[in-house]
Order: structure tokens, then sequence, then C-alpha cells
């Protein structure tokens, strides 16, 4: 039977996130979800704020949030250079929760004209990524 895994490198400004194997990784792009297993076509995509998920081989999982960055996939390997990743344990509930409210009054005065919108719904978007993967 063939080998079903392939390396996953998560690498941030800071440190190596994450290296090791994995049999299917999941993740956001700017363009929708993507699900990746060994031998994928090549593709280099723009990553948006999301939950990135590792399927092991006997079926467990890891799930993080990443926020922002790029994936390049190759046939055996996946590599994601991301601005910041977060394991569950490592994610402020209490701060993130704060930033969501922060970010959803911002929002709502958009109309104003004073409030960039994208960037209160980038602000939101992590918030929330921060809160689904943290529970």
């Amino acid at each position: 039977m063939e080998d079903r895994n392939f390396k996953v490198r998560i690498i941030c400004p800071d440190r190596v996130f994450y290296e090791g194997q994995a049999e299917m990784i999941e993740f956001s792009t700017t363009e929708g979800d993507i699900g990746v297993y060994k031998h994928h076509i090549p593709l280099t995509t723009v990553i948006r704020p999301g939950a990135v998920i590792l399927t092991f081989e006997d079926g467990t999982q890891k799930e993080a949030a990443v926020h922002a960055g790029f994936a390049e996939i190759l046939g055996d390997q996946v590599t994601i250079l991301a601005e910041i990743a977060e394991w569950p344990d490592e994610i402020d509930v209490n701060r993130a929760e704060r930033a969501k409210e922060r970010a959803e009054k911002r929002l709502a005065s958009v109309a104003d004209g004073k409030v960039d919108e994208a960037r209160a719904e980038y602000a939101l978007r992590k918030a929330l990524v921060r809160l689904d993967v943290a529970r």
C-alpha cells in the first residue's frame, strides 16, 4: 500500500510553527476552502484567516488558527508561510472576544466614512477564527 503522507511546513516570521507529516491538510484561501492530499497539482495561493486542519494517518486531527499568508503546494509537500499561526492553547479567548467586539463596533460605524471597512472586516474575521479554533 502506498504511503499517503506528505510533508507539511507552516512557517511564521518568528518560528517554524509546524513541520511534520500529514495525510491531508485543509485551509482557507482567498478563492475558498481547499483540502490537499498527496499528489495534489502544484499550486501557489493566498491564504486568508481561517483554521488549518491537519489530518494524520491514524485519523486524528490537529487544528490551528492561521492569519494570512501564502501556500505552496507541490506533489509531496505543502509549505505555508503565515503571518500568524496559533494552536488552540495559545489563543487568549478574552482578548479575541474584545477584538471581536471592537471590530463589530467599527463595522457598525462604517457609514460615517471614518472607518476602513476592509480592515475592520479582516480584524473581525481574525477574531472569529481565533474564537472558533480555541473552542
